[in-house]
């Protein structure tokens, strides 16, 4: 969603290989201070693997060879450039709720995918869901953000896997969302979560994803 890429059909590609080069491995690196480029760039792409996916600190640690301290100081870093954004886990009530755990989405997926080297279009795309997802929610926080919005974002899960993809919570008020590619699927909606909330969850597809972003 960058301008220059809309604007400019034809030379997408160059376009974001010139903002993922200049912004992400050289005005980062040098705001921040790092000194080994090489493990912010398999951490980003560490992270652009686990979109849609819960981010175990931990496991990145492992994966890269630092410690947790440093893999949480990177990331809050790239909050801070607002290259990625975090989004943690609702819980309130239930104990099989998932209470600590979050997410880590790109603010932007064409920035995303030129980080992976994959510009293939979605419908041949094996990430297209958690794409499509990556996508919906990162457009809902930024219309949100225009509009000084005072909801808060979160996803929902509990320990038997049944989720919700994002849950918004703004005057107490909960609203739930399903996010699909596929306008066909049927979508099981865990009952616990809206019994429990009294809240009403929206599945949200091509058909209708404008309406979750207005």
């Amino acid at each position: 969603m960058y301008p220059d890429v809309i604007n400019n059909f034809g030379e997408e590609k160059d376009i974001l290989k010139q903002l993922t080069d200049s912004y992400l491995y050289k005005d980062i690196l040098s705001y921040g201070g790092i000194r080994k480029p090489e493990v912010l760039e398999k951490l980003l792409r560490a992270l652009a693997f686990q979109i849609g996916s819960e981010v175990s600190y931990n496991e990145l640690s492992q994966l890269l060879g630092i410690d947790k301290k440093t893999v949480a100081a990177y990331i809050d870093l790239l909050c801070q450039a607002f290259v990625i954004f975090k989004l943690p886990s609702f819980s309130r009530n239930l104990r099989n709720e998932i209470k600590t755990n979050q997410k880590i989405f790109f603010y932007d997926t064409g920035v995303r995918n030129m980080i992976i080297g994959d510009l293939t279009p979605m419908d041949n795309r094996q990430d297209k869901g958690n794409l499509w997802e990556n996508f919906l929610i990162a457009e809902r926080l930024k219309f949100r953000a225009y509009n000084s919005s005072l909801s808060k974002g979160y996803f929902w899960r509990t320990v038997q896997q049944q989720e919700i993809d994002y849950v918004e919570e703004e005057a107490a008020i909960l609203k739930g969302f399903e996010i699909n590619w596929k306008q066909k699927n049927k979508i099981k909606i865990p009952k616990k979560f809206s019994e429990t909330y009294d809240a009403r969850v929206t599945i949200i597809n091509r058909d209708n994803f404008r309406d979750f972003l207005n």
